[in-house]
């Protein structure tokens, strides 16, 4: 098995809610498990996601969950997720959908390095990146579209 990037966010009692749009957004199999289900009776913390796990067709996975009572959360600034290929459409159509509702920091248009790049804050705090480039370019390559370092 190689090194993968699995990205996991954090929420404020959104988790649900946002890993459903992320499974509208990008497809996949979507598991859930609330606190609950682990043994959490506190009515305010069991219906609460303890993890999430969202599997896409292309490979991807993206997890998530609730920030339990007592732990600090961060809402966006901790955690942005690069989706890069050369599949235009696709790429164009998680953009669509990822930044519906929410803001774009930077509109997804070309760049000085060749590929179209943008990136947008969804309307529960994560920052996403989306990078479209062609095939075999340097930038799919090392995936390395970040240029505000945040990444």
């Amino acid at each position: 098995m190689g090194v993968h990037l699995t990205p996991y966010l954090s929420f404020a009692g959104t988790a649900r809610e946002a890993m459903g749009h992320y499974q509208r957004v990008l497809g996949g199999e979507l598991e859930l498990m609330t606190f609950g289900e682990f043994g959490e009776s506190a009515p305010e913390v069991a219906d609460l996601i303890m993890h999430g796990s969202l599997r896409t067709p292309s490979g991807m996975l993206l997890m998530g969950a609730d920030t339990p009572p007592g732990m600090e959360f961060r809402p966006g600034n901790t955690v942005t997720v690069l989706l890069h290929g050369d599949d235009d459409a696709t790429l164009r159509g998680y953009w669509d959908g990822l930044s519906e509702g929410g803001s774009v920091d930077v509109p997804l248009e070309p760049q000085m390095w060749g590929d179209v790049w943008g990136q947008c804050t969804d309307r529960f705090g994560t920052t996403w990146q989306v990078d479209i480039g062609s095939e075999g370019s340097d930038t799919q390559a090392a995936g390395t579209a970040d240029p505000t370092g945040q990444g």
